[in-house]
């Protein structure tokens, strides 16, 4: 779709259950596809707004069982490009105020 970006990550199989944890995390997401070392997808996760918590711990248990059977796995994470945080273009951290006395 054209207005999807998507990006891919390379992870051991014991980062695997973190990783995807992150990524559901930073809440942009749209979809994450775990593939193995050929390419063929293993799982798919639709992430929807309102979508978390204990409906994600069957996702992550079978996550965490997969793991265990695979080494390498590669995350492709789609996110919508109107979701793509907005980058600061001097990517200078704000100022912080003096602490009071």
């Amino acid at each position: 779709m054209e207005n999807e970006k998507s990006s891919e990550f390379q992870v051991r199989g014991e980062e695997l259950l973190h990783k995807v944890k992150e990524i559901i995390r930073e809440g942009n997401a749209r979809r994450i596809i775990v593939k193995d070392e050929k390419g063929e997808t293993y799982f798919e996760i639709p992430l929807t707004v309102g979508v978390v918590g204990a409906l994600f711990l069957p996702v992550l248990a079978a996550l965490g069982a997969m793991a265990a059977l695979v080494s390498n796995f590669t995350l492709q994470v789609v996110r919508r490009v109107d979701d793509e945080p907005e980058e600061r273009p001097d990517k200078t951290p704000p100022a912080k105020e003096p602490p009071k006395a």
